[in-house]
């Protein structure tokens, strides 16, 4: 009972630190406008984190939960090695200020502490599959939603002066990171409800066809507010300001893209990025000025690190749960 209550505990460490790590998905943009200041951004974002729970089903948590790896074989020791590979490779990332997905380090430690555990059969590969192609689709879809936004956009303001566009877009873009923050919400903190819930299955505490209880959907969804409020200011800058410089109306577009590709992701059960979701949102509104406006340089090291992001994880995952069995059997 005892080592429950730890991997519990576990659990809810690496959700907060996924806000932690997260917070600049939701604040970058609205900080980087000057439309809030950090302190109020970083509250803004941690309320809607948390209110996201009465707007999405838990589909997101059921696919983490049983989707990846056969949940049969869960046991806490490979909860434990999953985990920590997800809370390292997090905190690595975010000590080099490079956003990575803290979803896709969860799925990379299941994946090689099932591997490691039980065999490469123990994997179920039509959800890893599902997971990877959206590393590609989540940003691509946010930076073809953005730029198409931005067009829009552009097109309707162009008769008014700059000063009015700016101020109106102030406050829409209020807006915008709130619709952003419940996203990032209601898709990151269900990947925590997913691994507390096969640990009770796994411990024989609930059945497997048991619903996810209330106390375990706040409790996620706490930590990952309370994370949200310490905040990832290394992120921030270079959420907000490297890979391109924005004008509130810009901010607003990038959020809304990145808001629409959450949401409809959420509503399909997939576990996404909101990582890569903004980063894609905000080169495709930098791309609407020229090209040569998203500094690529920047970029590319994301991108890299988004493709190491699951093998790593998994590799490291494969070690921890290595070492626990020769410490512990």
């Amino acid at each position: 009972m005892i080592f429950l209550y730890v991997v519990i505990s576990l659990v809810l460490l690496f959700d907060f630190i996924n806000g932690f790590h997260d917070s600049a998905n939701s604040i970058a943009t609205v900080v980087s406008t000057k439309v809030l200041s950090p302190i109020s951004a970083v509250f803004l974002a941690a309320i809607f984190n948390f209110v996201a729970f009465l707007i999405f089903p838990l589909k997101v948590a059921t696919t983490i939960g049983k989707g990846v790896i056969d949940a049969d074989i869960v046991t806490l020791p490979l909860i434990i090695s999953a985990v920590l590979a997800a809370i390292i490779w997090n905190l690595i990332t975010w000590w080099m200020g490079l956003p990575s997905s803290s979803s896709h380090t969860l799925v990379g430690g299941l994946v090689g502490s099932a591997v490691i555990s039980s065999g490469f059969g123990s994997v179920i590969y039509s959800g890893v599959f599902k997971i990877a192609v959206f590393i590609v689709v989540a940003p691509l879809l946010g930076m073809i939603m953005a730029y198409l936004i931005s067009i829009l956009v552009l097109h309707i303001v162009k008769r008014f002066s700059p000063s009015v566009v700016d101020k109106h877009f102030r406050r829409l873009q209020l807006l915008s990171a709130a619709a952003f923050s419940l996203g990032h919400g209601g898709n990151d903190a269900q990947k925590s409800m997913g691994i507390i819930w096969v640990a009770l299955i796994a411990t024989n505490r609930v059945p497997m066809d048991a619903p996810i209880d209330l106390w375990i959907v706040l409790s996620c969804h706490g930590a990952i507010a309370l994370g949200t409020l310490f905040g990832g200011w290394r992120i921030v800058k270079t959420m907000g300001q490297k890979i391109t410089k924005l004008k509130p109306f810009e901010g607003f577009c990038a959020e809304t893209a990145g808001a629409a590709t959450l949401y409809l992701a959420t509503g399909l059960g997939i576990p996404v990025s909101t990582t890569h979701t903004i980063t894609g949102s905000i080169i495709g509104v930098g791309a609407t000025k020229r090209a040569s406006a998203v500094r690529w340089g920047v970029t590319t090291k994301i991108f890299w690190a988004w493709l190491l992001t699951i093998p790593v994880s998994a590799l490291i995952g494969a070690a921890i749960y290595y070492i626990i069995k020769l410490l512990f059997v």
